[in-house]
């Protein structure tokens, strides 16, 4: 119980406010790494405490930039923290932040495309799928240029249950402009093929707003924090690529009737015929939009998709683009 509390009430010596850390360190904002910094230590408390109780759990900070959204999380009482930050002028301002708090924070030099975070946390930690969540926490503030991919490839960890799914169902929180496309409804212009991921396999929400002007510099748009946690049962129960084969399809041509994306599913030779046998076996009306496409009739539509491939495997070895290639080459 003592040690307990003393996590809980853990608190950072004293250390410059973050708008003086980028001032000593002269640090600045990389455009072509779509950073924006959250300077305010109050939204950053915020933020973190939307993720949940964070009071002796493992959390893996991506992108922790000057390090507001670190000390927060360091003030909620963590047994350990491991950020890893891909840009080399952050690191000294980091380092400053883990003399501060020994012991509890580890920093990695590196690109979270790429980190093994499975190999990262004691054994110990892992749980069953279906039992309760692992205290092992992801919490981002993701830079533009890899949000998209990086949460694709979480969401795949998700449905293989590896990577930081490893764990069990590892909890994340990300605070990003995608927000509103992770949590969009059916029917909503924002609605994308990273709505249907991301809901299909977690529940999410769009829970706290945070208005542009309080990054530097200022992004165009607002940004908003969303906790994803994992499902015991995927709402679509078919592999990861196949869905995310049908979805993305879906969505190539967004704003025409549904047909013609997913038609792009099937070989130019069999297209109008197969197509209709998909819609049909989903029974999912053809001129409906992408948008308007829920999670149900996406199950609906992997569900007969994944029929027609083991009816022919022809059918999932197809790639649109390499049709194309290829009568390009001929006429060439």
């Amino acid at each position: 119980m003592a040690a307990s509390r003393t996590l809980s009430t853990f608190r950072l010596l004293p250390l410059p406010t973050i708008p003086e850390i980028i001032k000593l360190f002269r640090l600045q904002a990389v455009k072509q790494l779509s950073q924006n910094l959250l300077l305010d230590l109050r939204l950053t408390d915020k933020i973190v405490r939307k993720a949940g109780s964070l009071t002796n759990a493992y959390v893996y900070e991506v992108g922790p930039g000057p390090g507001g959204i670190t000390r927060s999380i360091l003030n909620a009482g963590v047994a350990e923290l491991l950020v890893v930050e891909k840009d080399s002028q952050f690191i000294p301002g980091l380092q400053m932040l883990s003399d501060a708090a020994p012991g509890k924070l580890r920093i990695v030099h590196g690109d979270v495309l790429t980190f093994k975070i499975e190999r990262a946390f004691p054994e110990s930690l892992k749980r069953q799928w279906k039992d309760d969540l692992p205290n092992v926490h992801i919490i981002g503030n993701l830079p533009f240029s890899v949000s998209t991919p990086l949460i694709i490839t979480w969401l795949e960890n998700v449905s293989y249950r590896n990577g930081p799914s490893a764990y069990g169902r590892t909890q994340m929180t990300f605070q990003k402009e995608v927000a509103e496309r992770l949590t969009a409804s059916t029917g909503s212009k924002q609605r994308s093929r990273l709505s249907i991921t991301a809901q299909y396999l977690c529940d999410v929400q769009h829970i706290l707003t945070i208005p542009g002007q309080a990054f530097i510099p200022k992004p165009e748009v607002d940004s908003g924090v969303v906790p994803f946690t994992p499902l015991t049962q995927p709402r679509i129960e078919q592999p990861f690529r196949l869905v995310e084969r049908v979805v993305q399809n879906a969505f190539q041509f967004r704003r025409k009737y549904c047909h013609r994306g997913l038609g792009m599913l099937f070989s130019e030779a069999r297209r109008l015929e197969s197509t209709g046998k998909l819609l049909r076996l989903a029974d999912v009306d053809p001129t409906l939009r992408p948008t308007q496409l829920s999670v149900l009739h996406f199950k609906s539509l992997c569900d007969a998709y994944r029929k027609m491939c083991d009816e022919d495997p022809h059918h999932f070895a197809y790639n649109f683009r390499e049709e194309l290639k290829q009568k390009s080459e001929k006429r060439g």
